[in-house]
């Protein structure tokens, strides 16, 4: 199975990079197939890759949802 999931940008880097926040852990990845992105950006990121820019309305409520999910499972283990 494969899972993308909304990050935030938080900085721009060279080489198309950038560095993303996910939950608050911070890793680098490739911004080569995005264009026009700004720090406070979300991206859909899958394997250190951005696929596309989402809505961060739409990052914010997929979110939560994964959240929602990690708790639940937390509870049945």
């Amino acid at each position: 199975m494969c899972l993308a999931i909304p990050a935030l940008i938080t900085e721009l880097l060279p080489d198309q990079m950038a560095r993303i926040s996910l939950d608050g852990v911070l890793k680098t990845i490739s911004v080569a197939l995005v264009e026009d992105l700004t720090p406070g950006d979300y991206v859909i990121v899958h394997v250190g890759h951005a696929l596309s820019k989402i809505d961060p309305e739409e990052a914010a409520r997929t979110l939560a949802l994964i959240a929602e999910y990690a708790a639940l499972a937390d509870r049945a283990a």
